[in-house]
C-alpha cells in the first residue's frame, strides 16, 4: 500500500526570494581543460539561460554530451562556472554553497554508494548532514524501501537503487530537487513507477529539475522544459507549446494488401499534398501538408485500393528534438547521432 507523502517541514523565509523564480540561470558558461599539451579548452556549456517557477517539474532535455549535467552541477555548487549567473531561491550557489545545500536535494547520474552500506545506514548518514532532516521512516515507506532497509547497496535492484537515490535527495527536506537521468537502465515498468513517484514528490510541494534524454519521460512529466544542444538552449516552453510550434507537416501510416502496394506507392507519389514516402516495416509512411490524410484516402478510393489500416502519426517531443538539434533519436536508449556537422559538448 502506498503511504501518504510527508509534508515539508520548513517554510521559505522572505529572504529566499521565493516570490520570484525558484531557479534562475543567466548566460551560464563552463569549460574544461582540453587535451594534454593543448591550451584550448573544451566548452561544456556555452550559453544556457532558464527560469523555474515554484512547484514545477522543469525538464532539461538534450542528447548525451549536450551540457545538461554540467548545468545542474553548477546549480548545485559542485562546479565553478566560468561565466553567467546562477540563483537557487535567491542564493548564489557559486559563492554560498552551504546555504543552497539546506534547500536543494540532488540525485546525480553518476552517484553511487559503498557496496556494503545498507539502506538504513545510508539514510541515517545523509540525515545527519542536516539540522532538520525529513522523517526517514516516512521516506522509506513512501519509496517502498522498508522491506529492504537492511539490504546492502550492492544487492539492491536497479529500481531499488534509484528509489534510494531519490530518498537520499529528499532526506534534507529540500524545496528544490535535481533528478539527473533518473530512469536510465530501468525496465519499462520500473520507469513508469519512477515517473509516478516524481509526480508525487512534486505534489508534495517540491520543485523538480528533471535532467533527461528520454523524450517520452519529458513529455509525460514536465510542465516546461529547455532543450540543450552543444551547450546552448535551442528550444524552450511546455511540451505542448513546442510540439504546436512545429511546421505544418503531417504524417500518415497505412498498410495495404501486397497486390496493391505498387499501385499505392505510384498513386501517392503523384499527389500535390505528399512530400515524402517511406517504407516502415510492412507499412507505408506518407508525410505532407495538413491535407495529406484526406488526400491519401481519396486517391486510394479512386483506384479501388482499400487499406487494411490507416492512421495518423501524432507529433511528439521526438519531432521537436529532431527539428531543433538536427539529430536522429533512438527511443530504445535515448542515444542520438548528429545528422549534420553539430558536435555535442563535453557533458
Amino acid at each position: 500500500m502506498t503511504a501518504p507523502l510527508p509534508a515539508p517541514a520548513s517554510a521559505l523565509s522572505p529572504s529566499t526570494g521565493a516570490a520570484g523564480p525558484v531557479v534562475e540561470v543567466r548566460n551560464l558558461r563552463k569549460t574544461y581543460p582540453g587535451p594534454k599539451g593543448s591550451t584550448a579548452r573544451k566548452v561544456a556549456v556555452e550559453d544556457v539561460s532558464l527560469s523555474v517557477a515554484p512547484g514545477e517539474i522543469f525538464g532539461i532535455l538534450g542528447p548525451n554530451g549536450a551540457g545538461k549535467t554540467t548545468t545542474v552541477e553548477c546549480l548545485a555548487g559542485l562546479r565553478e562556472a566560468d561565466g553567467g549567473s546562477v540563483r537557487v531561491l535567491g542564493v548564489d550557489p557559486q559563492t554560498r554553497p552551504e546555504r543552497v545545500r539546506d534547500v536543494l536535494g540532488v540525485q546525480l547520474q553518476e552517484s553511487a554508494l559503498n557496496e556494503k552500506i545498507t539502506v538504513d545506514e545510508a539514510m541515517s548518514l545523509y540525515a545527519s548532514f542536516y539540522d532538520a532532516p525529513a522523517d526517514v521512516e516516512e521516506l522509506l515507506v513512501m519509496l517502498d524501501l522498508v522491506e529492504h532497509r537492511r539490504v546492502a547497496y550492492a544487492k539492491l535492484s536497479g529500481g531499488q537503487k534509484q528509489r534510494l537515490s531519490i530518498a537520499l535527495a529528499l532526506v534534507g527536506d529540500p524545496r528544490v530537487a535535481i533528478l539527473d537521468e533518473l530512469t536510465t537502465g530501468l525496465d519499462p515498468q520500473a520507469r513508469r513507477n519512477t515517473w509516478d513517484l516524481v509526480e508525487r514528490v512534486r505534489d508534495r510541494g517540491v520543485t523538480i529539475l528533471l535532467v533527461t534524454h528520454f523524450m517520452d519521460e519529458a513529455e509525460r512529466l514536465c510542465d516546461r522544459l529547455v532543450v540543450i544542444d552543444a551547450g546552448r538552449v535551442v528550444a524552450q516552453g511546455s511540451p505542448a507549446e513546442l510540439i504546436d510550434a512545429l511546421d505544418d507537416t503531417r504524417t500518415v501510416r497505412l498498410r495495404v494488401p501486397a497486390a496493391d502496394r505498387d499501385l499505392t506507392w505510384h498513386t501517392l507519389a503523384g499527389l500535390v499534398d505528399v512530400e515524402s514516402i517511406d517504407e516502415v516495416g510492412r507499412e507505408i509512411e506518407v508525410s505532407g501538408t495538413r491535407r495529406v490524410l484526406p488526400a491519401v484516402v481519396l486517391a486510394l478510393a479512386e483506384h479501388d485500393v482499400v487499406p487494411d489500416d490507416v492512421r495518423t502519426v501524432p507529433r511528439s517531443l521526438e519531432d521537436v528534438f529532431v527539428a531543433v538539434t538536427g539529430r536522429t533519436y533512438d527511443p530504445a536508449d535515448g542515444a542520438s547521432a548528429a545528422v549534420g556537422p553539430a558536435e555535442g559538448a563535453d557533458r
